[in-house]
């Protein structure tokens, strides 16, 4: 496995509860580009329509070797998904309100692949709380090796 992008916000803005590896439904250009390390999953999520999921706002930049027959760099991708974790997906937005994050995109077995989160998002005091934590537990393990 080898990761191409990842979405290191994610953490910090929400609560990820659930994780599903999903393919991704690219064109060619697109496959260049992302192995080239090019590419951002920052701003992006999923959405649900008519029982698929799609990618929305993921940019890949154009591949400069693909002349006339480049892509759209922020079009919608399709993720590849079973029934159950579409419906599992399904059951989380529309219950739960919660919302579907992409965290990490790579490279598996030649195959493109995509760790998306259902998360929900964490208010302005959880994100003070967690540094907080993250503080303190920085200062034990400083104390610790001294």
């Amino acid at each position: 496995m080898h990761i191409m992008l990842r979405n290191r916000r994610a953490r910090y803005d929400y609560e990820l509860l659930e994780t599903f590896e999903a393919g991704l439904a690219l064109t060619g250009s697109e496959v260049k580009s992302l192995m080239q390390g090019r590419g951002s999953i920052a701003e992006a999520y999923g959405r649900l329509q008519n029982h698929e999921v799609f990618l929305e706002n993921m940019h890949i930049p154009p591949y400069q070797e693909a002349s006339y027959n480049n892509h759209d760099p922020l079009r919608r991708r399709k993720l590849l998904l079973t029934k159950q974790e579409i419906r599992e997906i399904k059951r989380g937005l529309e219950r739960k309100g919660l919302t579907l994050v992409p965290t990490k995109l790579y490279f598996k077995h030649g195959w493109a692949k995509l760790e998306i989160a259902l998360a929900r998002g964490k208010k302005h005091h959880d994100k003070r709380q967690q540094e907080a934590k993250k503080d303190a537990q920085r200062q034990i393990e400083r104390a610790l090796e001294t």
